[in-house]
């Protein structure tokens, strides 16, 4: 099983402890998120020390109308890391005031070209800006990875552009029924699953710091709303997530 999506650098705990429990839980492999250049590296250093740990890096929208965003030049030289697989995360967020839109989408912009030039993925964050994300991601030819999908409005635009649809521990909350609905119109090949840890804790352990192993929780909810055997859907997210982070 794969966690597409964790901030391990944000984790209370060490990074080998929640790693080790994670293996314990059978997911074999985590791709932790750089939020900003110091996050980047930090989510650097942890995959360098873990096998099967692997790094999306770059700069949130929530920094967009800071310093940070000066900083895209370093976030491609960061790239370069082997241990480097996606840009991201980035994105649009309509629902916090941390960042102007206009500053929002200059920086998306930026790191949608090093996700160009440079053939990588893209993990994108996306919070009441549906149109905004869409019209933004409309010229790009590359992987889309739609993370902690919450957004039923993006699910046409997703199934039409062949995105991948990354589902978090969201989607098990009580009140999350029009966001599961959402989960059996995903095609198979196209579904991933995250915990978006250290937040998002899924429904049993809601209130709690979230961790990777945290994903099973995730998968069964997932499983459910398929009809899918939790095994064979664990197996087919794990290609998933190998295919679109182009993973050995």
């Amino acid at each position: 099983m794969t966690d597409s999506h964790a901030h391990l650098d944000a984790c209370d705990e060490p990074a080998d402890v929640l790693v080790s429990r994670a293996r314990a839980a059978g997911v074999e492999r985590i791709v932790t998120i750089g939020t900003g250049i110091d996050s980047c590296y930090r989510a650097l250093a942890i995959a360098e020390a873990h096998e099967g740990v692997v790094a999306a890096l770059g700069i949130d929208p929530h920094q967009a109308s800071s310093p940070e965003a000066a900083r895209v030049a370093e976030l491609s030289a960061l790239l370069d890391h082997p241990k480097a697989v996606a840009v991201g995360e980035t994105g649009l967020d309509g629902f916090h005031t941390f960042a102007s839109m206009p500053d929002q989408r200059r920086l998306f912009d930026a790191q949608l070209e090093l996700a160009d030039q440079r053939g990588l993925p893209v993990v994108i964050h996306s919070r009441e800006a549906d149109d905004e994300t869409r019209v933004a991601l409309s010229p790009f030819r590359g992987t889309v990875i739609l993370h902690c999908f919450s957004s039923p409005g993006l699910l046409e635009c997703a199934l039409e552009r062949d995105y991948y649809v990354s589902y978090a521990g969201n989607v098990t909350f009580s009140k999350a029924g029009d966001l599961r609905a959402t989960v059996a119109r995903i095609p198979a090949n196209r579904l991933l699953a995250e915990t978006d840890s250290p937040y998002l804790a899924p429904q049993p352990l809601r209130g709690r710091r979230n961790e990777p192993a945290n994903v099973v929780h995730t998968l069964a909810a997932l499983a459910r709303e398929r009809g899918d055997d939790v095994d064979a859907l664990a197996a087919t997210i794990d290609e998933n997530a190998r295919v679109a982070f182009g993973l050995a």
